[in-house]
């Protein structure tokens, strides 16, 4: 291959993977020579293939730019790929859902604007003010004291006995799900997750070189508990990564019955629980959902919180509660992330102590249940009369289930080349148990572009079960 062909084959690939976009105007003759030590007329002929070839464009005085519509010479033909690592699957879902003008139908974060931000910041700055130079180091791990103590006060309310020398502060709940699953788990062990689960448990387990035994969760009821009971019978389990309150992907939440018998049978098999429970105060009528941590009397649930998802999203303030791994996560804290923000920690404490989260909370509810009716409606409306879905009591996600034929992945792609965000079934289990479901975020207002965004999902999912 000549050098002007390189070249030219290294642009295509930068045009391909968004580097130069569509109108944009791309590196001259003179400082292409320069960055890739060729001659001028070596440039010029690279210049003039792409252009040739209908991938730039020449605008006289002024350059060459990339073409328009140039999407449609970038569209590969669809092949069968092998399954990859679900962190290299997540990191593409993530990009390409996250970038600008997606209608986020697939994003794990909720609506930023349900958020009181202004009022957060005003106290972030509020707390800014009153910090010392000694306020860096007085909260490190474990924390920020009186945010500590905001977090144990709400659960003693709940009639949770805790004490906020249990609690060790993180940079949200992933870091504090992924220090406790390091801190009692080694290379080989064996956990419990569940399927479909939350992927950041998947994440997780590939990342800790960690064996995995997958436990059904019913879309109606939640974590099959007598498959619970046999999956730590059969196998040597260390730990146990649960979500039963508004279950990611599935929405379902377990009855206090149920929490109690599976906190019973892993205390009877030494099986520790690492429990997931940021979707607790997103609950619709009735009572807050109470955690396993309720039901747990030997401290062998490591309970994990976050203000994420009901209050600051991007904040990125989560917790451990957990006294007898109290000093492993802390020390697991130091040597990776060191500490939360300090700054962070105060704003949110600030906010707590002089602002209403019950009455944030309170109307947050009301919006999410709103609209949760309103996207139910208009799913039910649009999509295949096949579908499966349980109506989710909190949280605010849906879970669709397609006749088990469908291939969830393949919509997920022909909806992104629609700037259409969905989260597909092989996002959420290692095996093909879920491949034909679907997750979606109902928690953005159905705009009139998001209804017909969902109505393009709709038909494209009535399309592809005519093929399958």
């Amino acid at each position: 291959m000549a050098r002007y062909e390189e070249l030219a084959k290294d642009i295509r690939t930068q045009i391909a993977n968004n580097t130069w976009r569509s109108g944009e105007k791309i590196p001259s003759v003179r400082m292409s020579c320069r960055n890739y030590k060729v001659s001028n007329s070596t440039v010029l002929q690279a210049y003039q293939l792409l252009e040739s070839e209908g991938w730039i464009i020449a605008k006289p005085q002024s350059g060459y730019f990339v073409a328009p519509k140039i999407e449609s010479l970038v569209t590969l033909p669809e092949v069968s790929e092998p399954k990859r690592a679900i962190n290299d699957r997540l990191f593409d879902f993530l990009t390409s859902s996250s970038a600008e003008g997606v209608v986020p139908f697939g994003s794990a974060f909720p609506d930023p604007d349900l958020f009181p931000l202004p009022v957060l910041t005003r106290n972030l700055a509020s707390a800014g003010r009153k910090m010392t130079g000694a306020s860096v180091i007085n909260n490190l791990p474990p924390g920020s004291e009186s945010l500590r103590r905001q977090i144990a006060q709400r659960y003693l309310q709940q009639g949770i006995v805790v004490s906020h020398q249990d609690i060790v502060i993180t940079s949200g709940a992933m870091e504090a799900l992924n220090l406790s699953l390091q801190t009692v788990t080694k290379p080989g062990d064996t956990v419990v997750i569940e399927a479909p689960a939350f992927y950041g448990a998947l994440q997780a387990v590939e990342r800790l070189g960690l064996n995995a035994v997958e436990v059904e969760v019913c879309p109606k009821d939640g974590l099959n508990i007598t498959a619970f009971k046999q999956a730590l019978i059969d196998h040597d389990v260390k730990a146990c990564w649960l979500m039963t309150t508004f279950q990611n992907p599935t929405g379902t939440c377990l009855s206090d019955k149920s929490k109690t018998e599976l906190v019973a049978i892993a205390r009877e098999h030494q099986a520790l629980i690492i429990e997931d429970d940021v979707y607790a105060d997103l609950y619709y009528e009735g009572e807050k959902p109470k955690p396993l941590k309720a039901y747990d009397t030997n401290d062998s649930v490591l309970l994990c919180g976050s203000y994420s998802k009901s209050l600051c999203p991007g904040y990125r303030v989560g917790w451990v509660v957990n006294a007898r791994y109290h000093n492993q996560i802390q020390k697991q804290q130091l040597l990776s992330t060191l500490s939360s923000s300090a700054p962070v920690q105060l704003g949110v404490a600030h906010f707590l102590t002089h602002e209403s989260y019950d009455n944030h909370l309170r109307k947050l509810r009301k919006h999410l249940q709103s609209r949760k009716q309103e996207f139910i409606e208009a799913v039910t409306e649009y999509f295949p009369i096949s579908i499966e879905l349980e109506e989710p009591q909190g949280g605010y996600f849906i879970w669709i289930r397609f006749p088990e034929s469908f291939d969830s992945h393949k919509l997920y792609k022909q909806a992104m080349e629609k700037g259409i965000s969905i989260a597909s079934g092989d996002l959420f289990s290692e095996s093909d148990m879920v491949s034909h479901a679907i997750r979606l975020n109902f928690s953005h207002e159905l705009t009139q572009e998001r209804r017909s965004a969902l109505k393009t999902v709709g038909q494209l999912a009535h399309q592809l079960l005519r093929q399958s």
